[in-house]
């Protein structure tokens, strides 16, 4: 049996139904989705996911990443996508981890390598490279710990270190080191993100941004796009219809209030805008998601 084969059934043990599965393991998550599902938006976390059985995409901008068994999703900051699984049978299920990065572990271990920032530039959020056999075996490893709930403690920090130390070290070290190294131009776009997620609800001016990132507002605007392929309002607009899905759909908010809740002085500039965004009015759309019964594991 390959260990791919071992990963997913492993994940295929310990989530029994379809959704995504938090775990007693600290910045993981398993995924299980038993049919392909429609493209669904969602905020990606910094995150390394890696599909044991069935495919998906995530698209970005005008990029559009397809992974597999065969290849793995870096993401290195919050970023809003359109996530949609392409591959998946009841007899044969997607079935993902996803663990969420540990930017103290990982700025330690670049450090014990010796490793720099990496290239100054910073480049898209989204990257896709192949798995490797050190990888998967320590993937596979970390799952198991699931079934002996008293050695995670001691031994579930050792499997994630190794993970993040093969991703240091393999085809998307480049990127990884940004991420840990506090004065990289990818780091302060990420203090620029957290910002504008603190305040996604109320106006604010570029240049408010570009000071808590630490940069110039010309600066910030070209590392912004080129990493989320947006600009720091376009991301503002998305975080905001996002939260207001997602109270209209958990919290059965009416449109007019959720809009005005996340930002917008406008019931009719929101419909606009939301429909532009998820392709239909918010009555129409939050119908279509609760007849999707997966619509949980898109992202």
């Amino acid at each position: 049996m390959s260990t791919t084969e071992i990963l997913a059934g492993l994940i295929d043990r310990f989530t029994g139904e379809d959704g995504i599965h938090e775990t007693a393991i600290p910045n993981l998550a398993l995924v299980r989705c038993s049919r392909p599902t429609v493209p669904l938006h969602g905020l990606h976390k910094p995150a390394l996911c890696i599909i044991a059985q069935g495919r998906k995409q995530v698209i970005l901008g005008d990029a559009i990443h397809h992974y597999d068994s065969a290849r793995c999703l870096v993401a290195s900051v919050d970023v809003p996508v359109i996530g949609q699984v392409i591959e998946a049978t009841a007899p044969r299920p997607y079935l993902c981890i996803r663990l969420d990065l540990n930017l103290a572990v990982l700025s330690e271990l670049a450090l014990e390598l010796g490793l720099g920032r990496g290239n100054a530039e910073p480049g898209p959020s989204l990257a896709v490279s192949p798995v490797t056999t050190d990888l998967l075996d320590a993937a596979a490893r970390l799952v198991r710990l699931l079934g002996s709930p008293h050695d995670i403690p001691p031994l579930a920090p050792l499997a994630e270190r190794e993970i993040l130390y093969r991703l240091l070290t393999g085809e998307q070290g480049a990127r990884l080191c940004q991420i840990a190294h506090a004065g990289s131009r990818l780091h302060q776009v990420n203090r620029a993100i957290a910002w504008i997620r603190a305040n996604f609800d109320r106006p604010f001016r570029i240049e408010d941004v570009a000071a808590a990132a630490h940069m110039s507002a010309s600066t910030l605007h070209e590392h912004f796009k080129a990493v989320t392929a947006m600009s720091p309002l376009q991301y503002q607009k998305q975080l905001r219809l996002q939260e207001a899905r997602r109270l209209i759909l958990s919290r059965a908010m009416d449109a007019a209030t959720a809009g005005h809740s996340v930002g917008y002085e406008s019931p009719s500039q929101f419909s606009r805008e939301y429909s532009r965004l998820f392709g239909a009015p918010p009555i129409r759309d939050i119908a279509r998601l609760r007849s999707e019964p997966f619509s949980a594991v898109a992202v």
